[in-house]
Formats: C-alpha cells, sequence, structure tokens
C-alpha cells in the first residue's frame, strides 16, 4: 500500500540537493534561464518558497512510500496558496527511476486529494514542462487540464 509520510529534515536535505540542480536543468531545457545562472536562480527560488524548511507554514512535504515492499519510491511537495481562490499547487512530485511506471505517481496523488479535502481546498494547480511527457499523460489520465499553455519556437 503507497502511503504519504511527512519528510525528515534528512530527507529533505537530500532532495534539495537533487532538485535544485534538476529544476536548474528543466529550465535551460525550457529556455527560461541560460546554463551560467541557471543553478543559482534555482537555489533562489527553492529558499523563497521554503525558507523553513520542512517547518514553512502551508507546505506539505512528503516521502512516497511503499509499505508492502517497505521502500521509499518518492517525493510529493504541495502547498496551500491563495490564486484567486484558495487552492493547492503542486510543486514537485519525483518517482525514483527504479518505481517508474508502478502506479506511484497516481497513487501518490489520489492520496494528496484526500489531504487537499482536509484543508478544506477545492481545487488542485500544478505547472509540467512541455517535454516530460509521461508527466503529461499521467496527469491527463487524472483528470487535470491545461488551464494555460506557453509556446516557443527555436530558430536555427
Amino acid at each position: 500500500m503507497t502511503q504519504l509520510v511527512a519528510m525528515t529534515e534528512e530527507q529533505f536535505e537530500q532532495y534539495l540537493s537533487h532538485s535544485i540542480r534538476e529544476y536548474a536543468e528543466d529550465h535551460i531545457k525550457g529556455g527560461r534561464w541560460t546554463a551560467e545562472n541557471a543553478y543559482e536562480e534555482s537555489r533562489k527560488e527553492y529558499q523563497n518558497y521554503l525558507p523553513e524548511g520542512v517547518q514553512t507554514p502551508d507546505h506539505y512535504l512528503y516521502s512516497i512510500y511503499d509499505e508492502q515492499r517497505d521502500v521509499h519510491v518518492g517525493i510529493l511537495w504541495f502547498a496551500r496558496v491563495v490564486r484567486g481562490e484558495p487552492m493547492a499547487f503542486v510543486y514537485d512530485v519525483k518517482i525514483d527511476e527504479a518505481h517508474r511506471r508502478h502506479g506511484y505517481g497516481s497513487q501518490a496523488f489520489q492520496l494528496m486529494e484526500e489531504k487537499v479535502r482536509e484543508l478544506c481546498l477545492s481545487s488542485i494547480g500544478l505547472h509540467v514542462f512541455g517535454h516530460n511527457k509521461g508527466a503529461l499523460q499521467m496527469y491527463e489520465k487524472l483528470g487535470y487540464v491545461p488551464t494555460n499553455i506557453n509556446m516557443r519556437k527555436i530558430l536555427e
């Protein structure tokens, strides 16, 4: 059975070290940042969003845990935000490479929906990079619909 377990400080530090680099790489690939400034910009954004780490108010950081196999399979981070109306916003979800395509992401999102309802929030938003086709497919399967789309064309 899949569970969402509150992230520990140690897990958060491990998560942060990998995520700052990965987020920078995604923004380089997406064209928002250059390779020269991406790591520093990524670090600043994480510091801005999570100034108190796992204790940051209104932010919920979880380890995705497979109880039957006794193994950590990924992470999920969402927050209560106000964007017109109060809602949940997914900042990050990662399933470890060895555990992808086994339903953990979908199960984690279903568990998150329960937690979001407990917070009396009625919607969940998220951002997905266009090059992340696997995530796009999962979100569509779970009933998420695009609310706006940014596009670009690279000229030779």
